[in-house]
């Protein structure tokens, strides 16, 4: 009997060239056109259902960059951390308060992707949110780069995949906003710059494809700095070359709001 193998989202399928196995190969193949497919009819569904964006609910997810030292409890000074997710929310809160939007800051500092599996029921799911924005990836980079073999790029894709596969069968209609993570030459990230730059490209690069094939809306946030290299020198804009000083949120949060801004009307840039 004679083995051969495909590649399918970039892991292996063995296969034998008989009958059944054809069928089996058919069948895999047939389902991901029909995920595609659904994915690009759930997202016109939705924008459809809400297009003025009435009673919106907003969920960020992701690490430090995110959870801003945000408090645990129901302290609306502190509610939703000190960052670019703050300013986002602050400002469409205040812009359109006949909206009734519901802003949730979940990020949690030191988190990579395999962390937001573990939480992902209770901190996402369960809050059933019209738009969920996600910002991960450095720690897993930060991972590899201590030689931690588990790590590696095509780890992080893989458990990416399977956090926003899941999040569409259960929430089918959930607008998702996926942020690339991004560098600047300061501090440890300087000290190896060549390696920090060509990995973060390619976890850059696994964020624009997942875009694509999840129908999200893309934020190119690494492009963001680079052009405010201009203006202002790197720990000017990113104080250890990770995470943002603030006024590295601000170009985040006008970054954010102007790419949403383009599928989702109803908010003003």
């Amino acid at each position: 009997m004679i083995i051969d193998c495909f590649i399918y989202n970039k892991m292996p399928f063995i296969y034998t060239t008989n009958r059944r196995s054809f069928l089996k190969k058919s069948f895999v193949l047939s389902s991901a056109s029909v995920f595609t497919t659904m994915l690009s009819a759930n997202s016109a569904l939705a924008s459809q259902d809400n297009e003025e964006g009435e009673n919106f609910t907003f969920l960020f997810q992701g690490d430090s960059i995110t959870d801003g030292n945000r408090t645990r409890n129901n302290d609306w000074n502190h509610v939703m951390g000190h960052g670019y997710q703050y300013i986002i929310s602050s400002k469409l809160w205040y812009d359109l308060p006949e909206k009734h939007f519901h802003f949730y800051n979940r990020g949690v500092s030191g988190n990579k992707v395999t962390d937001l599996q573990q939480r992902w029921d209770a901190d996402t799911l369960a809050l059933k949110p019209d738009l969920l924005s996600i910002l991960i990836g450095v720690n897993d980079l930060d991972a590899w780069m201590n030689d931690n073999t588990k790590f590696t790029t095509a780890d992080y894709e893989a458990s990416y995949y399977g956090l926003l596969k899941q999040t569409i069968n259960a929430l089918p209609s959930v607008q998702l906003v996926l942020c690339e993570p991004f560098i600047l030459p300061v501090g440890k990230v300087k000290d190896k710059w060549a390696i920090y730059n060509d990995e973060i490209k390619k976890r850059q690069d696994v964020v624009t494809r997942l875009s694509v094939e999840f129908n999200a809306i893309h934020v190119p946030f690494q492009q963001v700095f680079n052009d405010a290299l201009k203006r202002a020198p790197a720990d000017y804009w990113i104080w250890d070359g990770i995470h943002p000083m603030p006024a590295g949120h601000e170009l985040l949060a006008l970054e954010w709001m102007k790419q949403v801004g383009k599928k989702l009307k109803f908010i003003r840039t």
